[in-house]
């Protein structure tokens, strides 16, 4: 896998942007181009797919009429992940980035994006993790952490003030060199639990020696599948994606969401 850092990307922009030759602000949402001087009075999937096919660097999975404005939401597939686009009706203009409700606040596109992100929370190999239970365990949360990201530690340390929770970490060594023989020996540890809680709370390194038999190189391969990116990447029990180290209060929110009290 190649260099990765905490925050996240978007080659379907650069592509995009690249095609256009122009560069782009960051807008809440941005009409960045015009692009047929001719088209249909009204578009349809086949004619959004086909004006798309050579301007993106991506493969389009879904196009459809959406009630956002009267646009053709289409969504597309990148090496980073999920990217949502927005189409006028003649196929003239393309949307680039994110709808927001002004009454509520809630970003509309980052909310389509989770759900088509989203996994069977029940399908993660929990043989893989590091495991931390505080309290009861009710509320569950899976993480693709490396040790040398810092928005990671922020992230676990305001969750370490959390009770009654379930952490399940995926040691996902892709920042530094340094990063794989970090994990491998928390892997290797007595007891992994408190040598990684020791090694992204406290700053202690682990003292055993990186060389017992660790599933890191499995948990690379799960990571590149789920399009874990970014660092931290995480996963509530309702299957919904999150990247990034959120507020407190947002995280327990979130949460209190996706497990709620049974």
């Amino acid at each position: 896998m190649s260099h990765l850092d905490c925050k996240d990307k978007s080659s379907l922009c650069d592509a995009i942007k690249k095609y256009l030759g122009i560069q782009m602000g960051i807008f809440p949402l941005a009409i960045i181009g015009a692009l047929a001087l001719t088209a249909p009075a009204y578009a349809n999937e086949a004619t959004i797919r086909a004006m798309l096919a050579s301007k993106i660097d991506g493969t389009i999975e879904s196009v459809f009429k959406s009630r956002i404005f009267e646009l053709y939401e289409v969504t597309v597939r990148t090496r980073e992940g999920v990217e949502i686009l927005y189409v006028n009706e003649k196929a003239t203009l393309i949307f680039v980035g994110n709808i927001i409700d002004a009454s509520t606040g809630q970003n509309l596109t980052q909310d389509r994006i989770r759900k088509l992100e989203s996994i069977d929370f029940s399908t993660l190999p929990l043989q893989l993790v590091v495991t931390t239970i505080r309290g009861n365990g009710r509320r569950k949360i899976a993480i693709f952490s490396d040790p040398n990201c810092p928005y990671c530690k922020r992230f676990e340390n305001d969750l370490a003030r959390l009770n009654d929770l379930t952490v399940h970490i995926f040691m996902y060594p892709v920042i530094k060199p340094e990063s794989v023989a970090l994990t491998k020996s928390v892997w290797c540890s007595k007891d992994r639990t408190k040598a990684w809680n020791d090694l992204m709370l406290k700053e202690i390194r682990p003292a055993a020696p990186p060389d017992c038999d660790t599933p890191i190189n499995k948990i690379l391969e799960l990571g590149k599948k789920l399009g874990a990116t970014s660092t931290p990447t995480w996963f509530l029990e309702n299957g919904e994606r999150y990247k990034g180290a959120v507020p407190l209060q947002r995280i327990e929110q979130l949460l209190d969401t996706a497990s709620p009290k049974r």
